[in-house]
């Protein structure tokens, strides 16, 4: 059975004979989240929801990896952690947690990619992040589970062959990503962007993170310009199609979890429109006139 939050608070022995303040916090698709206050200093404890070993999470590498975040100075610092029970409690930053229209304003493109860089110029992960593998792991999960999906969904699937090859004909050095940066995962405390939540961080290709942020942020071809440029100094032919391949892969692989998450999760939370509208999203892009030019492009050399 999952610690609830009361249990945790009275493991903490530094918490104890303080004045504690509990509140949950809102916006977690997988996790319960809660700021504590301990004689008035704010913490952020996360506590992981039921079955997520289902969703591909490995809690000893989202423990190593948001250390490593915060070595850099991107992430907040890891202040206890209960392996027993994969728990961790983190700094609380003080800041604005972004939404697709805060980090949709001018000039946050250049702002995410500045804080891209820092991150993957960490130490490394202890796991890979390939969202082909993980797309196949979790249509395992989907058969064994009886998992509901998008009926068209397999009909689509000899694609991603395409998608693969095509990435890696001008793959890049592999760096550490947190691979799954939504909005909420950035917070504004006015001097840069904190990047949060590292439950699938691996090392990738760059150009996942990119295009990852890119679909979740709904940018438009300008804005995923300006990301490429800002990032690696140009806005490259090569890099910008690899970016809009991997948004495609973001939407097939997030569908299958949006799927998963449906049929296991306590969460207050529709995930089945969810899941329909990372699917919808995928089959525009996989449909467009520039799909096939994409293909072309990320095989490139500018």
């Amino acid at each position: 059975m999952t610690i609830t939050i009361e249990e945790v608070v009275q493991k903490i022995d530094d918490w104890q004979n303080k004045q504690i303040e509990i509140q949950e916090m809102t916006g977690g698709l997988t996790n319960k989240n809660f700021r504590v206050d301990a004689d008035g200093q704010a913490f952020f404890v996360r506590i992981p929801g039921a079955d997520t070993d289902l969703l591909a999470v490995d809690r000893d590498n989202e423990y190593h990896s948001s250390k490593a975040a915060a070595d850099v100075g991107i992430g907040p610092k890891v202040l206890y952690h209960l392996p027993d029970h994969k728990v961790m409690i983190l700094e609380f930053i003080n800041g604005e947690t972004m939404s697709v229209e805060t980090l949709g304003a001018p000039g946050m493109p250049t702002r995410i990619a500045q804080s891209l860089k820092k991150l993957h110029a960490g130490a490394r992960c202890l796991n890979e992040f390939n969202m082909f593998r993980l797309v196949e792991f979790y249509l395992g999960i989907v058969e064994k589970h009886q998992v509901r999906i998008p009926e068209d969904y397999r009909d689509r699937m000899s694609i991603l062959s395409r998608i693969e090859a095509a990435s890696q004909k001008k793959s890049l050095a592999s760096v550490p990503c947190n691979n799954d940066l939504l909005a909420e995962n950035y917070i504004d405390d006015g001097q840069k962007l904190w990047l949060i939540d590292y439950e699938y961080c691996g090392n990738n290709d760059p150009c996942f993170e990119l295009g990852n942020t890119c679909q979740e942020q709904q940018y438009n071809e300008d804005q995923y310009a300006e990301l490429c440029a800002a990032y690696f100094g140009d806005a490259q032919r090569h890099l910008l199609a690899r970016m809009y391949l991997y948004s495609i892969m973001s939407d097939f692989g997030w569908t299958l979890w949006g799927a998963i998450q449906n049929k296991i999760s306590q969460l207050d939370y529709d995930f089945w429109e969810y899941t329909v509208g990372r699917w919808e999203r995928a089959l525009g892009m996989l449909d467009s006139n520039e799909f096939s030019k994409w293909l072309e492009d990320a095989q490139r050399d500018d």
